[in-house]
This record gives structure tokens, sequence and C-alpha cells, in this order.
């Protein structure tokens, strides 16, 4: 049976909210969580980029649910070495309930130290590496790496879980999709993607977790609820590769004037129809997901929860 997640906006919202915000899914019978890592926010009206490692220790503290990155890109902006001490510290403060989840990245949050940002095939082949760093250090032992991309020399984590931080993989094209399968411990997106789970699960993904994530707006005014979004969130309507090539916060709020309003409206749900928002989300369900992930653009956090705990969730459960 699929489970439902609420998915946690580090762009909009400040450390204190985001905790509150966990505290209400977990009220409202969510039965997991997913954070999002940037450093910067897509756009101004955003507005927020907390570091999510500090998040993710208060968040430990405030709620008993399990918690995901969704997600972490350990190549360029930080090192894997470091990445793996930030994971396993945060395994052990949720007793073991914490899944790192890990993409290629966006230029957005990865060139801020002047590095230069490669194409995707490379990428990919930086995120294996790190995969593979990350690992080594998961089993407490001493570790020395010198790798193509990456080196490591005489690198211990003294504070890790019993059981290894588990490692899903965040992918968005074929390619991508048997890389997560050959080297993750699952497998993540933001479609509803039923032939992406096939071609994980051939590429050694296997009975592996598959978890997905969407954005809706609830309001009681549904003209109001879509241009919530489209103000927030036109940028998750670009086509291609624009998301992971853009440098800045302006470059897409630039770009996003090409999206339009009505663009927006087809693509997220929006207002308080039930019917609406239960077939948005049977939508992943149906395509095979383990674990569905919602996220409420906007402030009006309570009423989404309310919304939800008593019209959405109980028909998804059946």
């Amino acid at each position: 049976m699929t489970e439902y997640g609420y998915f946690l906006s580090s762009e909009e919202h400040t450390p204190g909210e985001l905790v509150e915000q966990a505290r209400m899914a977990e009220q409202a019978g969510f039965t997991s969580l997913w954070i999002s890592d940037h450093y910067h926010p897509w756009n101004n009206d955003q507005g927020q980029s907390p570091f999510v490692w500090s998040v993710i220790g208060a968040l430990s503290q405030a709620v008993s649910l399990p918690v995901q990155t969704a997600v972490t890109c350990p190549t360029v902006r930080m090192h894997p070495a470091v990445v793996a001490q930030a994971a396993a510290t945060s395994a052990v403060q949720l007793g073991g309930r914490f899944r790192l989840g890990i993409g290629s990245g966006e230029a957005l949050n990865e060139h801020i130290l002047g590095d230069a940002w490669p194409e995707a095939s490379i990428r990919l082949e930086m995120l294996e590496e790190a995969v593979q760093v990350m690992r080594m250090l998961f089993s407490g032992d001493q570790v020395s790496h010198y790798g193509k991309h990456y080196t490591v020399e005489n690198a211990r984590l003294y504070t890790v879980p019993e059981e290894p931080v588990p490692i899903d993989v965040s992918a968005f094209g074929p390619q991508a999709a048997e890389v997560a399968g050959r080297i993750g411990d699952g497998f993540i997106s933001m479609a509803p993607d039923a032939e992406g789970i096939e071609r994980f699960r051939r590429s050694g993904g296997g009975s592996k977790p598959v978890l997905a994530g969407l954005k809706v707006c609830w309001g009681t005014d549904r003209d109001e609820a879509v241009r919530t979004a489209h103000r927030l969130w036109a940028n998750e309507q670009l086509p291609g590769e624009l998301a992971q090539i853009l440098p800045t916060p302006r470059h897409f709020e630039q770009a996003s004037e090409l999206v339009t309003r009505d663009r927006v409206a087809s693509a997220v749900t929006c207002g308080d129809d039930v019917d609406a928002h239960v077939g948005a989300v049977s939508e992943y369900a149906e395509a095979g997901f383990d674990t569905v992930y919602i996220n409420q653009i906007g402030k009006d956090q309570q009423g989404f929860f309310d919304f939800y705990r008593t019209k959405v969730l109980p028909r998804l459960r059946g």
C-alpha cells in the first residue's frame, strides 16, 4: 500500500516554520518527511534557504517521523566525505530513521564556489564516485580513496548509525534512472514516471523503494491559489535542462516570465476540490511509487493539513 509523506520546502520557509510544519504533518497523519537541500531558492519571492542539516537536527527532536533529503548534491559544493558525516550524524539523531536522497545537482546551488559546472554525463560519473566514497565511510572504518574526482585521506567517521545510511538516487532521464538502479538503495522522482521506475528496476533496482514528490496549492479561492503557485513556483514548468544550468534566482525569474498562469493552472492542482487532489496524488500511486510526498505551496499550511487530514488522506487510504 502506498504511503503518504509531507515535503518540506526549504526554499519558502524559515527553519522554525519548517519544524512547525513537520509537527503539523505528523498530527495530520503523514507518515514521513522529505526536506529540500538548497543553497539558493529558485527565485526571490520564495525567499528562504536554510542549511538543511541544522534543520534536520531540530526535526529529530520535534517529531518521530522518518526524514529524507530530497535531494542533496554530494559532488561540487560539498565534498562527499562531508556529506557522509552530515548524513551519518542525522541518522544517529533520528535513531536510524534517515535516508539520504541525492542527485546530480543544479548550477543554482553548486556553482557558488566558482567551480566549473560539468555536463550531465560527467555529473553522473561524479555522483557514482561520491556514492562509493560515502558508503566506505558509513562503515566506520578509516578510508583513503584516490579517485578520478575525489581524494579522501585517512578519514574515519566516529559517529555512525548501527546500519549504513540508505542512499536513494534522484533521476529525471533514462541515463540517470539506470545509474540510480546500479548504485542506489532507492529511486526518487518528481513525476508519475512508471517508465522510470521500470528502467530503475531493470538496471539493478529490483524491489528497492521508489519515492516521488509533487506540489499542490490548496486554498478555498482557486484563482488565488493559481496566482500563488504561479508567483512562487513557475520555475517548475521550465523545459529541458534549464533547471540544471541556470546559475542564479534572477535567471530563473527571467526564464519564468515565459511561463503563463494558465500553464501553471494546468500542471499544478490548485483549490479545494477533493477529487482533484485525490486524483493528482493517486496518479503517482498508480504509477507504482511506494511513497508519495506532497508539498503545499504558500503560507496557508494549517488549512492544507486540515484539508488533507479530514478529506484527502482518508480517500487515498481507502
